[in-house]
C-alpha cells in the first residue's frame, strides 16, 4: 500500500511553483537532514524500484559537468532520479520524485522539473546513477531568490507557465467526446483539478483521463512514432499528474486502488495513449 506523504497535499500542490533563481546559499543542515529522511520514505504504487539522489554542487567529483545550459542560478544542490529500463518505470518516476517536490515545497523550498536542460552525463555520473537506467530528470532545491531574472520571466511567459488548461480539455466521460461535469466528479473534482494544476514538459499538458462507471483511466497524448526519449517524458509527465490525484484521494481518504484495465468498449483516438486505471470503491 502506497502511502500519503507527510504533508498537507492539496496546499503544497497549490503552492508549487517552478523556481530557476536561488538565493546563493547552501541549504541548511536541518533542510539538508530532512529532505533525507524524506528520500528514504519514498514509495509508489506501481511496484518499481526508485532511486533519488542529492548532490551538492561543490563536492562533486573533480571534472564533471554539471551544467544547466544558464537555466539555472545560484542553486547548490541537485535532487535526481533513476528507475530501471521496464514499463511503468518512468510514470513511478514521476510519481516519487513529484512527491519528494511536494514535501520539499511544503518545507518552503524552490524546485523546477528539468528534464532537457541539463548534462545528463555529467549528473549521471557525479550522482552515481547506474549505466543501465533511465534517468529521466533532476530538479535544483534551495531558497527561492525574491525576484526572478529577466531570463527567467521570460521563459515563463513563452511556455505560459502558469496557465493551464481548461477542465473541458483534459477530462470526459464515456467517451472522448463527452466532458466530464465537475459536478458529475463528486468527491473525485478535487484530485482531478490537483491533477489539472501538475506541472508538464514544456507545461504541454498531455494528460487525459476517461470517467466510465466506476474507473477512472489516465492517457497521455502524443504524436503517433515520436522518439523514445520523447514517449519517456510524457510517461514521466503522467507520473507527476498521477503523484498530484493519488496524493489528494488519500489526503482525502477515498477508497480505491490502481489496475492495468483499459476500456475495450471505448475507442481511443490515434493521439491517446493508456497509462493506468484507478478503480473508486465504497
Amino acid at each position: 500500500m502506497c502511502r500519503k506523504i507527510p504533508v498537507p497535499v492539496v496546499r503544497a500542490i497549490q503552492a508549487r511553483h517552478s523556481v530557476r533563481t536561488f538565493k546563493p546559499r547552501p541549504l541548511t543542515p536541518q533542510d539538508r537532514d530532512r529532505l533525507a529522511a524524506c528520500m528514504e520514505q519514498l514509495d509508489n504504487p506501481f511496484g518499481v524500484p526508485v532511486k533519488v539522489y542529492m548532490l551538492d554542487r561543490q563536492v562533486a567529483p573533480v571534472g564533471e559537468k554539471l551544467g544547466t545550459y544558464g537555466i539555472i542560478q545560484g542553486a547548490g544542490t541537485f535532487l535526481g532520479v533513476s528507475v530501471p529500463d521496464t514499463e511503468m518505470a518512468p510514470v513511478a518516476a514521476g510519481y516519487a520524485f513529484e512527491n519528494l517536490i511536494l514535501e520539499a515545497t511544503a518545507m518552503g523550498l524552490g524546485t523546477v522539473w528539468l528534464a532537457a536542460t541539463f548534462n545528463r552525463a555529467g549528473f549521471a555520473s557525479a550522482m552515481g546513477v547506474p549505466t543501465d537506467a533511465l534517468f529521466p530528470a533532476i530538479s535544483p532545491v534551495g531558497y527561492p531568490a525574491v525576484r526572478r531574472r529577466l531570463t527567467e520571466s521570460l521563459m515563463r511567459a513563452a511556455m505560459r507557465s502558469s496557465a493551464r488548461k481548461r477542465w473541458r480539455e483534459l477530462f470526459y466521460e464515456h467517451d472522448f467526446q463527452t466532458p466530464l461535469a465537475e459536478l458529475a466528479a463528486g468527491a473525485y473534482a478535487v484530485p482531478l483539478e490537483m491533477l489539472r494544476l501538475a506541472p508538464s514538459d514544456k507545461n504541454t499538458q498531455p494528460w487525459r483521463v476517461l470517467k466510465v462507471g466506476s474507473r477512472y483511466h489516465f492517457y497521455v497524448t502524443h504524436r503517433p512514432g515520436v522518439a523514445r526519449e520523447e514517449r519517456i517524458i510524457k510517461q514521466v509527465d503522467a507520473g507527476i499528474a498521477l503523484s498530484h490525484f493519488h496524493q489528494t484521494v488519500l489526503e482525502l481518504r477515498l477508497k480505491g486502488s490502481f489496475e492495468h484495465r483499459p476500456p475495450v468498449e471505448v475507442a481511443c483516438p490515434d493521439n491517446m495513449y493508456y497509462v493506468v486505471s484507478w478503480k473508486m470503491e465504497e
